[in-house]
């Protein structure tokens, strides 16, 4: 089986364990960043994350903390095929000698460019999932005015072809696009690169193939903490933008988004929902680097 082949076929494995175990981190982390600011002195809709699972819960069940799944379940091959086998590849081209391993700072390079060619997959299936998983808080917080947040969709093919008729055709699945590109190339470019050096910290040198589970999965959970550090004030603005109203936006673009979070909620409303991102990434990326360590290693 080629390389390409078999970090696709890895890569698959590994996505499908990260949506798993991580997909309910993402829903409250969703939730909470997509409520709308209260009003003056009155409270936000959800005081916390415990608070957002136990609203969630008491309205929908536990299926409400999978509400979504299905469009990055769906995709999972596509993400994860594009991500690692980009990686692979720059790998290959960055690699001097066969069998060499690269340094830190290439495998920075080559978490760059995975990062960037799964944005273009990642940006529509994000815009499915975080309209899935916002439907409820907004709806009950909505106007009757607020086209987006009256929706009710069924499913996600519902919310793609609400957006193909109503919202721009195709360009309206590129709706947070820019953010995106903010979250994913930096993100991946940090998150590859700390796993690797983790990894061979934990070795004691370059040469990581007698690692244990339990070093795979620390390494993992550490690299998936990272990815956060620096571009969650990107995911915020990708979140707000994606659920935003089409015929009455309440942000004009990123920037826009970044500008008004920040005076109406300060700071703290850039990092809403980093408490679960943070948990969701830490678990679901040791799930992920473990899942795919392993099929890689029984492909060979």
């Amino acid at each position: 089986m080629a390389d390409a082949a078999k970090d696709l076929a890895s890569g698959t494995v590994g996505g499908a364990a990260q949506i798993i175990v991580g997909h309910p981190f993402d829903t409250i982390k969703v939730k909470l960043q997509s409520q709308p600011a209260p009003t003056p002195g009155q409270p936000p809709r959800y005081t916390g994350a415990f608070d957002a699972v136990r609203q969630t819960v008491a309205a929908e069940g536990p299926k409400g903390l999978y509400k979504g799944m299905g469009a990055p379940l769906a995709t999972v091959a596509a993400l994860n095929a594009v991500l690692f086998t980009v990686r692979g590849q720059m790998e290959g081209l960055l690699r001097s000698d066969l069998g060499v391993p690269l340094t830190i700072s290439q495998q920075f390079v080559c978490g760059s460019g995975a990062g960037f060619a799964v944005s273009f997959l990642a940006c529509p299936t994000e815009l499915v999932k975080c309209r899935l998983q916002a439907q409820g808080a907004l709806a009950c917080a909505s106007t009757t005015s607020s086209v987006v947040a009256a929706v009710k969709y069924g499913g996600p093919m519902d919310v793609a072809r609400h957006v193909l008729r109503s919202e721009g055709g195709a360009r309206g699945l590129f709706k947070g696009l820019f953010p995106t590109f903010a979250r994913e190339i930096p993100g991946n470019a940090t998150m590859f690169a700390t796993y690797e050096a983790f990894k061979r910290f934990l070795a004691g040198g370059s040469d990581t193939s007698s690692l244990g589970q339990g070093s795979l999965i620390m390494a993992g959970g550490v690299a998936g903490a990272s990815f956060w550090g620096i571009v969650y004030p990107a995911d915020v603005m990708k979140s707000v933008l994606q659920v935003d109203d089409y015929k009455n936006p309440k942000y004009r673009g990123s920037m826009d988004a970044f500008r008004k979070i920040l005076k109406a909620e300060g700071v703290k409303g850039l990092y809403k929902g980093f408490g679960p991102a943070m948990g969701r990434s830490v678990f679901a990326n040791a799930a992920c680097f473990l899942a795919y360590e392993k099929t890689r290693s029984s492909l060979g």
